[in-house]
């Protein structure tokens, strides 16, 4: 006799999201147009604490976007592209040592 498969439920995500893919889905129901510059982005974009690692630390979008040292945006990939090495510095300067690294790999 065979189990059942687990019930098909939607309330729970396939993945989790931080970084990039959870700032590019706000910019996408954010009310606002590129160019743009980093005070228009900031005020537009709702909830601006952006998780940068799975275990769910945030910075704020602010604070990103500042340490770009960039304060107009062409486009969404410009913002992106200069965001990226920011949430990547701030989420390996907050996993070192192995017990970082592995609590990096584990989602809670």
């Amino acid at each position: 006799m065979a189990a059942r498969p687990p019930p098909d439920t939607d309330d729970e995500p396939d993945s989790i999201e931080f970084g990039i893919a959870t700032l590019d889905a706000r910019l996408d129901r954010a009310e606002f147009s590129f160019p743009a510059d980093s005070e228009t982005i900031i005020d537009t974009v709702s909830n601006t604490d952006v998780p940068y690692d799975a275990a769910g630390s945030t910075i704020s979008l602010a604070e990103a976007i500042d340490r770009t040292g960039t304060d107009h945006f062409e486009s969404e990939r410009q913002l992106l592209n200069e965001l990226y090495p920011v949430f990547e510095a701030e989420r390996q300067s907050r996993s070192s040592g192995v017990f970082g690294q592995l609590r990096s790999l584990l989602p809670f």
